[in-house]
């Protein structure tokens, strides 16, 4: 199942960044990240998944959390400066950014948007998050992805 390199891959490339990758066949009735742990036999814990909410400037924002999480979207709207931030769209996903749903990753979106990595991603050597490819992910140390998408840590889940 070896495919193609994904922008993703192409930009860590360029920027000598290091990273590992791992595929699994992608599930269309079940697209979410905890299946996708179930496949790559990981730990939930480990796998991010990438959320694009707006404010009420409309102005985007990213949040990168694992993927038994929820956004808590009070504490993404503190960390990001706003007093009120939701979810976009499904429908929205590929024209603000690029990919799919089930295949947006936090690097080469279409703009690059303000991005928040929830903190315990910290507590990992490395972390699994989409490459852009639904069944195909990106494994690499949060430091590195943060540093390449100018993102910060916060508290952003839900406890």
């Amino acid at each position: 199942m070896k495919q193609n390199k994904t922008n993703a891959m192409r930009i860590l490339d360029s920027a000598g960044i290091s990273y590992k990758t791992a595929e699994y066949d992608a599930d269309e009735s079940d697209l979410s990240g905890v299946h996708a742990a179930e496949m790559l036999g990981v730990n939930p814990d480990i796998v991010f998944k990438t959320l694009v909410t707006r404010d009420n400037d409309n102005k985007l924002w990213v949040f990168v959390i694992p993927v038994k999480e929820n956004l808590d979207l009070k504490k993404a709207a503190a960390v990001s400066g706003n007093k009120k931030i939701e979810m976009i769209h499904v429908k929205e996903i590929m024209n603000l950014t690029g990919y799919i749903r089930g295949g947006c990753s936090p690097i080469g979106m279409k703009k690059e948007y303000p991005t928040f990595i929830d903190e315990t991603a910290l507590l990992y050597d490395e972390i699994y998050f989409s490459a852009g490819r639904r069944g195909q992910q990106i494994i690499m140390k949060p430091e590195k992805l943060a540093s390449i998408i100018n993102a910060e840590f916060a508290d952003i889940t839900s406890v």
